[in-house]
């Protein structure tokens, strides 16, 4: 197993590998004592039947650059593989603000030819390359150096399967046409507002049973304190504080320090200096905010007048729409796509794009009542009425 650890042995290795059609790519990071993924390993593999194309890259050696690497991701002649890419990209995008181009997900592309909803590498791997992986190093501590042999080995197998696993899926693609179809899901993945969380919009991910317009404005202005303070030292946001502690904070509504003290789930750090002068100027901004910018929890769901027996309907019809063109259901639409398809709403993802030819334009005609459901002995099938 080859190990690169200087700049110029990446760039060599990107120059062979700009020669080919693709290679495959995957990481190994740590985020539990980060705000943002600390890139521990990167893996690369040439396609090839063995290990002799494949490589392990050193990121934490002293001196080595990456730019070579996003070199490679910059070049459209080659296509870059990924598995489950999504946190891959953040690193990478967090690190030089760069998308590997063009891109291809496995999982996604795995979705697409009907493996089932979010398949594993593991599984893929044994059901196409006929191959095990060893996970026992899955949840080792890839910072520490040396790397054991175990390590290594688990590590290279990630890229290594993946390129029989990303041929057999772009063949299957090809032949179906449907290659569209993952660029359409693949094009979120690429987009930098999935991996940018702005501190003003972060109380939207906070969970509270309270949709009084104050409390969630106090909840605003501490969740906002909290993503900047994560942001800027690069700490995880409960190192600042935890969700229930921001609940409690803006229940309480803690005026000066001897309030703040008396937070039952507050973290000791969280009780003085700059946390707890940041978490008093939060709560008193969001007293002090004016009522027409108060937040508004949203209750479009409540509002929803849905027709059950009809949303019933479209789940049946999804079934067969799902079996009959082999993709996993989840991909196509949820069941609040459904619920909201049936209330009358159509500003759906289910209703966009290759989803509205599979699934979305028997979906309102159904709605519509132009076709009707009916059972050939184990099949549903549409019947114009």
């Amino acid at each position: 197993m080859r190990t690169i650890t200087t700049t110029e042995e990446l760039a060599a290795f990107c120059t062979e590998a700009a020669t080919h059609p693709f290679v495959t790519v995957d990481t190994e990071f740590l985020r539990e004592r980060t705000y943002y993924s600390k890139l521990c390993l990167v893996q690369l593999a040439m396609p090839g039947t063995d290990d002799s194309g494949a490589v392990l890259v050193d990121p934490l050696v002293e001196g080595i650059s990456l730019e070579p690497l996003y070199e490679l991701f910059r070049n459209t002649d080659v296509v870059k593989v990924f598995h489950a890419a999504r946190q891959d990209l953040e690193i990478f995008y967090v690190d030089a603000q760069v998308f590997p181009t063009p891109l291809f997900d496995t999982q996604v592309a795995a979705m697409v030819c009907g493996f089932g909803e979010q398949v594993g590498y593991e599984t893929l791997v044994r059901k196409i390359a006929k191959e095990g992986v060893d996970k026992t190093s899955r949840f080792t501590d890839w910072s520490r150096r040396p790397l054991t042999d175990a390590q290594k080995t688990y590590a290279l197998a990630d890229v290594t399967h993946l390129r029989q696993v990303y041929e057999f899926l772009a063949a299957k693609l090809e032949k179906s046409g449907r290659h569209k179809w993952v660029e359409e899901e693949l094009e979120v993945l690429t987009n930098p507002d999935t991996y940018i969380t702005a501190p003003r919009d972060a109380w939207k991910r906070v969970k509270t049973r309270t949709n009084s317009g104050r409390f969630l404005a106090i909840v605003r202005e501490l969740a906002a304190f909290r993503e900047a303070y994560a942001q800027e030292r690069n700490i995880p946001r409960s190192r600042v504080y935890k969700d229930d502690a921001m609940v409690e904070l803006a229940s309480n509504k803690p005026k000066n320090h001897d309030e703040l003290g008396r937070a039952r789930l507050l973290l000791r750090d969280a009780r003085k200096g700059e946390i707890a002068d940041g978490i008093l100027k939060a709560v008193e901004a969001g007293l002090a905010c004016p009522n027409d910018d108060l937040p508004q929890p949203d209750r479009s769901r409540e509002k929803m007048q849905v027709n059950p027996a009809l949303a019933d309907l479209l789940r049946v019809l999804l079934k067969a729409k799902t079996e009959s063109a082999g993709v996993a259901a989840k991909l196509i639409a949820t069941a609040q796509d459904l619920d909201s398809i049936a209330a009358g709403s159509r500003d759906v993802q289910a209703l966009r794009g290759w989803r509205m030819e599979v699934f979305g334009t028997d979906a309102l005609a159904l709605c519509a009542g132009k076709i009707a459901l009916t059972a050939v002995g184990s099949d549903v099938k549409v019947v114009p009425v």
